[in-house]
């Protein structure tokens, strides 16, 4: 695919100052020239172009704010000059598989005072006595070369920084949800004190219903016992009535 088809391909309907990373990686170039890419990226801060056959940076757009930029694999052999007029801003540049034979070509990098990474890994340049050492020295603002420092100590991977701040960041937000040690605490003894106040009613109220009953079945009895008298009493005059019948009664029913 032509390098201009798949950075449209790559846009996905966004405008071109929104994007702030771009990789055309294996695509072709026009010539070993850039094509496609214009000052209107002016957000891009990581671009790829490994493999695309490029043999020139001339027709690179200004792109003040790119930190990164992978040109591995091409054919570029000088004019390295470029990348400090367009891309001054440059942390981590990938020269490694390309032409670079010298220390000459390299020296145009000077200018890009906030490089720390350079990777020159699989270029002719790497074959030279003292490679290392004459390159931290020509290069003094870098921290890394072909992914080691001066001393041999490896470079951090990108992806483990992020995943590094991402765990703190997560850290952070489990102590925001945690709070602070003592709210806990307070809440257990309010629930605490809640549970002893609730027994407590709970207590008064079998208490009362209790004495309730009590009264309820001490009237009971009462009317029981009212009743009963009643009915002795009523029992009672009319057994008088019949034992106290006169005696003109009597006569009266011998007379019949």
């Amino acid at each position: 695919m032509e390098m201009k088809k798949r950075i449209n391909l790559e846009l996905r309907n966004r405008a071109p100052e929104k994007v702030t990373e771009l990789v055309l990686d294996n695509c072709r170039s026009s010539n070993g020239e850039i094509e496609g890419l214009n000052d209107s990226f002016k957000e891009l801060e990581f671009l790829s172009m490994a493999n695309v056959e490029l043999t020139s940076l001339a027709k690179l757009p200004t792109l003040s704010k790119l930190r990164k930029l992978e040109l591995s694999d091409n054919i570029i052999s000088g004019g390295l000059e470029v990348l400090a007029e367009r891309c001054p801003n440059l942390t981590y540049l990938n020269l490694s598989g390309n032409k670079i034979k010298d220390l000459g070509t390299v020296e145009a990098l000077q200018n890009l005072k906030n490089l720390k990474s350079l990777d020159l890994f699989n270029c002719e340049i790497t074959n030279l006595e003292d490679y290392r050492d004459s390159i931290f020295e020509l290069l003094q603002q870098i921290t890394y070369l072909d992914g080691f420092d001066q001393e041999d100590n490896e470079a951090p991977d990108s992806e483990d920084d992020d995943d590094e701040e991402g765990d703190e960041d997560d850290d952070d937000e489990d102590e925001d949800e945690a709070g602070p040690p003592g709210e806990y605490e307070e809440e257990d003894d309010e629930d605490d004190g809640g549970s002893d106040l609730g027994e407590g009613e709970e207590e008064e109220e079998v208490g009362l219903s209790y004495l309730m009953k009590e009264e309820i079945q001490d009237e009971d009895d009462d009317d029981d016992y009212v009743e009963e008298g009643g009915d002795e009493e009523e029992g009672g005059g009319v057994r008088g009535e019949k034992r106290k019948r006169d005696p003109e009664d009597e006569g009266e029913e011998e007379e019949d």
